[in-house]
């Protein structure tokens, strides 16, 4: 009796996860997703919300990958790239914290909202499933074989399109579609950032011995260096940026579970930290640390400097390896990692301040509660790349060359974290970080992410893309993975409706539609005006336009002055009707004493709003913050506007929104 109770507790509690409900999984769909990643998760719920039958694959146990895996700190660029379902994923976690929108969050959190969608549109999720093969019809995918290797189950998962949303790209390389791995020579596609690069960024002091035995070659070299030589610049190879695991500890007592030594800790790996230590005064964590603050005392720790989380040269084979050499990979990055917090904490060549300092931090007991308390995602930064309809370069990143078919957009900095350690004329070298913006948000086309359709006619590829080593830097962040999710899904479902392969879509009809239909539910649009939305936008006076900072491509700036007769006059238009919450977006701001004047007219009565830079809060990687500038009742037909003018003092103006209110 008492058995047969927990069988029927069991089938409540995990209905979804069972064996048998997992192996009913097994047959035909509309469209089938692999990867559980924040893309995959989009495209599963848009797809669904679109009315196509939808099955999502994911390799491990939990949905969001990075997003829920401890990339708490949003890599944004500019919030102007981010629409649709991905621009709702953040509003969302703003909604749980309390605000209009937040970039910044606990892993959990987002795991929740990941695993909401996917209940809303009734996506049925196969988890713990990989795939082992491709079955084809001439360019046509017909089915898919998998493995669940806990529960020694093999089936099969037919469709009439495959989206490919893993950080590894392997249902677009099992069906015979052309990639590449690594970084491409800068002669390659003309550009001046790829291949080998040796640059100060994450680097190394100058000087650090890179034997086990200082100045004794026949020692052999200390962990972490590998025995390559530096090639040219600009040459290139196979090497792959390296990964590593965004940590999320917490210092609430309550919450934390000690930093103990792990399994398989070797002090040696940690050598060349104590070396590089010995160069730099070691002021606090943050040297060694990008640590950054997540709500509810918590971290989203990252790479800092010439030694820290980033397992440099470690995993060159991972994107083409089979799952047992990933499972190794994957471990020898958990064991470096928490063999690293260890180390610092406890190693006797740390400064006491530092070991005291982390002794304040352990595992938050909430998070990755069925992993150990750690995360289920190892930062696959960068692993196949299709070679696509059309390849992205750094010219598309620069706005040298500007795509008509684009169907989401990139903001990011062209960046790469490093891809070898090696010795350069006697001393230890980091070689392949690259950071490199001052441009834009520009388009990414829509041939970037489809296959040549002569190798897979009904496969979409949004998180693998084409895309050259440098200009995947760009744009492999995860609200573009989102926004790229979306996309997939909805061109899949034209082609499926017209009966089209995806390389003949009508890409000007998906792009309406992104447009018209944003939340893929029927509800309508934001009004978004920008200062470049010259038929909307009315300047008096003389503004200085900036170029960075703001939301799009600039924002304006008045002098510091008494005139207060400059204005930007933002014209929602006349079929604007209904109530709204308006926002105005405010750039950081240099100066806490700028004071900008909002005059808001309705239709039928004006209202005036000071925003005081001072009172303006901006959390993570963005560039400023939409500011609530209240509820109005529109009325079209009386010309309503949004006014922002100076206050006797310098002030900003931007862009303007208008959200429906419910």
């Amino acid at each position: 009796m008492k058995n047969i109770l927990i069988y029927i507790l069991l089938a409540i509690i995990c209905p979804v996860t069972g064996i048998k409900a997992q192996s009913s999984l097994y047959k035909n769909y509309d469209i089938c997703i692999y990867g559980g990643t924040s893309s995959g998760v989009i495209a599963a719920y848009t797809a669904a919300r679109s009315g196509k039958s939808v099955l999502l694959i994911e390799p491990g146990k939990n949905l969001g990958g990075m997003s829920s895996g401890g990339l708490g700190l949003t890599d944004i660029g500019n919030k102007y790239a981010i629409s649709g379902l991905a621009l709702d994923f953040y509003r969302r976690i703003g909604k749980h914290y309390g605000k209009f929108e937040q970039w910044i969050f606990e892993p959990h959190v987002a795991e929740n909202l990941f695993n909401e969608y996917i209940k809303k549109a009734k996506v049925p999720v196969l988890y713990e499933n990989r795939i082992t093969g491709v079955e084809k019809k001439g360019t046509l995918i017909t089915a898919i074989t998998l493995e669940n290797p806990g529960k020694k189950k093999v089936g099969t998962v037919k469709a009439k399109v495959f989206i490919d949303c893993s950080y590894e790209g392997d249902l677009m390389a099992k069906a015979g579609v052309s990639y590449t791995v690594g970084r491409e020579a800068n002669s390659t596609y003309n550009e001046t950032f790829n291949g080998v690069q040796l640059m100060n960024g994450h680097q190394l002091p100058d000087g650090i011995d890179p034997y086990k035995v200082k100045g004794d070659p026949s020692s052999g070299l200390l962990w972490g260096i590998t025995s390559e030589k530096l090639i040219d610049k600009g040459s290139g190879d196979k090497k792959v940026q390296a990964y590593n695991f965004r940590i999320c500890l917490t210092n609430n007592p309550a919450n934390m579970i000690p930093i103990t030594e792990p399994e398989d800790y070797v002090p040696e790996r940690y050598e060349l930290l104590i070396r590089q230590m010995e160069k730099r005064n070691w002021k606090s964590l943050q040297d060694v640390f990008i640590w950054s603050g997540m709500p509810n005392q918590k971290t989203d720790i990252n790479n800092r400097n010439g030694f820290s989380t980033d397992m440099i040269g470690m995993n060159w084979e991972y994107p083409d390896a089979d799952y047992l050499k990933r499972e190794q990979i994957w471990k020898a990055h958990i064991a470096y990692t928490k063999g690293l917090l260890y180390f610092v904490g406890h190693d006797a060549r740390i400064p006491e301040h530092i070991r005291k300092e982390i002794s304040q931090w352990g595992y938050p007991k909430d998070e990755y509660t069925s992993n150990g308390n750690w995360s289920h995602q190892l930062y696959v930064r960068e692993a196949r790349r299709m070679l696509g309809t059309l390849v992205m370069t750094q010219h598309h990143c620069q706005g040298k060359e500007v795509v008509s078919d684009g169907i989401g957009m990139a903001a990011y900095t062209m960046d790469s974290h490093n891809c070898d350690r090696l010795v350069v004329n006697g001393v230890v070298k980091n070689e392949g970080n690259v950071e490199e913006g001052g441009f834009g948000p520009y388009p990414i086309s829509y041939r970037a992410i489809i296959p040549k359709e002569n190798e897979a006619s009904n496969l979409i590829v949004p998180v693998c893309l084409s895309a050259t080593h440098i200009a995947y830097g760009s744009i492999r962040m995860e609200p573009v993975f989102m926004v790229l999710g979306q996309s997939s899904a909805m061109a899949a479902v034209q082609a499926i409706d017209r009966n089209l392969s995806v390389q003949k879509i009508d890409v000007s009809r998906l792009q309406q539609q992104l447009k018209s239909d944003p939340l893929a539910d029927g509800s309508s649009p934001d009004i978004l005006i920008d200062n470049n939305n010259t038929d909307k936008v009315q300047i008096k006076g003389n503004w200085t336009v900036q170029k960075k900072g703001g939301y799009g491509p600039d924002y304006f700036e008045t002098p510091e002055d008494a005139d207060t007769t400059r204005s930007v006059r933002y014209n929602p238009g006349l079929a604007t009707n209904g109530t709204y919450d308006v926002y105005a977006y405010y750039p950081k701001a240099g100066s806490p004493d700028i004071e900008t004047v909002v005059k808001i007219f309705d239709g039928k009565e004006h209202k005036t709003i000071l925003i005081k830079s001072a009172e303006v809060k901006v959390l993570g990687q963005t560039s400023g913050e939409w500011v609530s500038l209240g509820k109005y009742s529109f009325s079209g037909s009386n010309r309503p506007y949004i006014e922002i003018k100076s206050n006797g003092t310098k002030a900003i103006a931007d862009a303007v929104l208008l959200v429906p209110s419910p």
